[in-house]
C-alpha cells in the first residue's frame, strides 16, 4: 500500500500544493491519466468548496488530506474543522433546465458523485471527515 498525508491551509493558493501532491501520488501508484484527471477534478471541487463555504471566520484553518492506494482502490480522506456539511445531503441540480434558468451551485458535487465510486461523510468531534473511494478499472 502507498499512502501520503499532507496538510493544506484554507487559501486558494494551496490548490496548487494539492495538485502537486496528487500528481506525485498518482504517478507513484501507476494511476492512468484519465483516473488522475477524475480524482483531481473531484478534489479540486471539494477543496474549493471547503475554502469558499466551509469557514465562518477569516482565520487560518488546516485541511488534512490522506491518499492511500491499495491494489485497485484509491481512498482519499479530507478532514477540516469547518462548519458541518454533508455533500451527500446536497440537492441534485436540475440538469434538464437551460443554463440561464439553472440555480447556482450543486454542479460540482454532481461531478464528484459522477467520478467517485463511493463517498462517506461523518462529523467527528468538530471535524468534517469526507472519504472518497475510487475503484481503478483498467
Amino acid at each position: 500500500m502507498v499512502q501520503i498525508t499532507f496538510e493544506l491551509k484554507n487559501r486558494l493558493a494551496d490548490l496548487d500544493v494539492l495538485c502537486e501532491h496528487l500528481a506525485s501520488f498518482c504517478d507513484n501508484c501507476g494511476i492512468t491519466k484519465k483516473q488522475k484527471f477524475e480524482i483531481n477534478l473531484a478534489l479540486d471541487e471539494l477543496f474549493t468548496n471547503i475554502i469558499n463555504h466551509g469557514f465562518e471566520d477569516d482565520a487560518e484553518h488546516k485541511i488534512l488530506v490522506t491518499c492511500a492506494h491499495n491494489e485497485k482502490i484509491v481512498e482519499i480522506t479530507i478532514q477540516d474543522d469547518g462548519i458541518p456539511f454533508n455533500p451527500l445531503e446536497a440537492p441534485q441540480p436540475d440538469l434538464e433546465c437551460t443554463f440561464n434558468d439553472r440555480e447556482i451551485g450543486g454542479l460540482g458535487i454532481h461531478l464528484i458523485k459522477a467520478y467517485i465510486d463511493q463517498i462517506d461523510y461523518r462529523r467527528d468531534s468538530d471535524m468534517n471527515v469526507l472519504k472518497l473511494t475510487k475503484i481503478l478499472k483498467q
